[in-house]
């Protein structure tokens, strides 16, 4: 029979300054959920037993703006940036890792000079490129840009750097083609990363402004940028401002909650190996 160890007066401090930091970060969120069912139009604290929660709020929204209509847009976008990241990461990262070849070295040290290189330097020529194309005010013209980040093929090609060859040796002696060897024996290995990346960039194209705002109007626009307008349709009216941003903050919420295996794994998988 095994006894826990006391704790010592370091680890119970250490506890008691991550439960402040916890509640720091939940504070606003909460605050955000509580005033989308205020009934007052300066969403202050209610008290519940005095006050009825106003849920009304979430249904007003799909009246006084096309808000499905921005939240389909932004969901099309972020789960075909998502899986177009996931599907085509992978294949560079492995060629980076794997693969010599003319340019390698060059390609590499790209990807990472582009993740340095902030967006706002990218707005004019991007906003010219789209126009040329003629896509402007269309979701491709969002979509398109980010469908291969150097984010994702860095990750994949630490990931499979870090996969044994002899692995790959042996399902090559065994007769898997490559093919199979990257798409149903290394890619599984790397599930824990692709799990990291496919929630990264879930939730940057989800919370994304510049482009979108730059990039399309009407026909096309996103979920923050229509919020960041929701002033025009609705003044200061704070509690539908609340009740749509907490919607806007679900989608990333189910998406980091069915990952939250994987992503835990690719985290401590370093630690184990180290």
């Amino acid at each position: 029979m095994t006894h826990e160890q006391p704790r010592t007066t370091g680890e119970t401090v250490l506890s008691f300054v991550l439960l402040i930091v916890l509640a720091g970060m939940l504070l606003p969120f909460i605050w955000m959920v509580v005033g989308s069912v205020s009934p007052h139009w300066d969403a202050r604290w209610f008290n519940p037993l005095d006050e009825a929660p106003q849920w009304s709020n979430y249904v007003d929204l799909f009246g006084s703006m096309p808000f499905g209509f921005y939240l389909f847009n932004s969901a099309v976008v972020a789960i075909i940036v998502t899986i177009g990241n996931v599907l085509l990461c992978f294949p560079v990262g492995y060629a980076l890792a794997r693969r010599r070849f003319p340019g390698r070295r060059f390609l590499f040290a790209s990807s990472a000079i582009v993740l340095m290189v902030p967006q706002y330097v990218l707005i004019v020529p991007m906003f010219i490129l789209i126009h040329q194309l003629g896509i402007y005010d269309t979701l491709a013209a969002i979509i398109l840009p980010v469908i291969v980040m150097p984010l994702g093929v860095l990750l994949v090609r630490s990931a499979v750097s870090s996969v044994p060859i002899e692995v790959e040796e042996a399902a090559r002696v065994d007769g898997a083609g490559p093919w199979r060897i990257v798409y149903r024996i290394v890619m599984p290995i790397c599930r824990p990363t692709l799990a990291v990346l496919a929630v990264q960039v879930f939730w940057l194209t989800w919370n994304s402004f510049l482009f979108p705002f730059i990039l399309t109007s009407e026909k096309a626009r996103t979920l923050p940028v229509a919020l960041a307008m929701f002033r025009g349709y609705q003044g200061v009216d704070l509690p539908h401002l609340f009740a749509a941003s907490t919607l806007a903050t679900v989608p990333v919420l189910i998406v980091f909650l069915f990952f939250q295996r994987q992503i835990i794994a690719g985290i401590t998988a370093g630690a184990v190996k180290g």
